[in-house]
């Protein structure tokens, strides 16, 4: 019999989100926001009050216009949107694989931090939509480096420019899709449906492939790729992230900023829905029996 879901315990106070002033702050601050109990209208009620999501949104739509107000063709144009848009799968394909699952983040003092809340906490909790989203002060520099010195070189300001604003939208896109992943229902549409699955095997199966979000193209270039729970031995670090217990003991930041909690055995609560979703129907049902 699937467990119910437990109640969802109170993060740090660092990791509510942010606490400004303004009213899309005040909506979110304080509130857990429990992709477990929502559906896709519910998401969409949410997701476009999220303040990175609204600042993504605002700087893709300025830089869009200034790439419009500048190009002297269409060639700038098309040169950088093209990049944006196939740049940013391979550059978040590294950053997740090689820095938010490498372990020296969590052995240092000074960046323990900063990984706990943009991956290790997601993992803890997959279904927390504060610690879904990447923080803003992470995301958005990563986003214009990876962008605008390529765009630049193909296109100049323009060129920068649509680089950007694609990279943005694409990011965008993704989070949604991050978003429906964790969702506890089955997407309308198969290809959503495909997504989740993968998915949904990196965060209960093994968490050492199935890097990609909305696409697995690069996982499939780079030989991470598995299609069915067959394929890969279940990972005992899929929950953890490899911070286990001797790792906590030998550098112990990330516990003490989770307040003493690091959970190995699973997450704080149970994807019930995804017990259905093959490839992981085994595994969840394990987990959740």
């Amino acid at each position: 019999m699937p467990r119910p879901l437990e109640p969802m315990p109170a993060l740090p106070a660092q990791d509510k989100g942010p606490v400004r002033s303004s009213w899309i702050s005040r909506f979110w601050h304080g509130r857990s926001h429990d992709l477990g109990q929502m559906d896709l209208r519910q998401l969409a009620g949410v997701f476009f009050l999220y303040p990175a999501i609204v600042v993504y949104l605002n700087l893709a739509l300025a830089s869009a216009v200034i790439a419009l107000m500048v190009a002297p063709s269409w060639v700038p144009l098309a040169a950088g949107t093209a990049l944006g848009v196939l740049i940013w799968p391979l550059a978040w394909y590294g950053i997740h694989r090689f820095i938010l699952h490498g372990k020296f983040l969590f052995r240092s003092k000074w960046t323990a931090k900063i990984w706990k809340r943009i991956h290790f906490d997601h993992h803890q909790d997959p279904q927390d939509l504060r610690v879904l989203f990447g923080a803003l002060d992470n995301t958005l520099p990563t986003i214009v480096l990876m962008s605008v010195p390529l765009g630049w070189l193909l296109g100049g300001l323009a060129g920068a420019a649509a680089a950007l604003s694609a990279a943005l939208i694409v990011t965008v896109f993704n989070e949604f899709v991050h978003c429906v992943q964790h969702l506890n229902i089955t997407p309308p549409w198969a290809f959503l449906r495909n997504m989740k699955r993968l998915h949904v095997a990196h965060h209960y199966h093994s968490e050492q492939g199935n890097f990609g979000i909305a696409d697995f193209v690069w996982d499939r270039v780079f030989g991470t790729y598995y299609s069915n729970s067959k394929e890969r031995a279940k990972s005992s670090t899929v929950y953890n992230l490899g911070y286990t217990q001797d790792e906590a003991e030998r550098y112990p930041w990330v516990q003490e900023f989770s307040n003493g909690r690091r959970l190995d055995d699973g997450p704080r609560r149970i994807n019930q829905a995804s017990v259905s979703q093959k490839p992981d129907r085994a595994d969840h049902q394990q987990h959740a029996a």
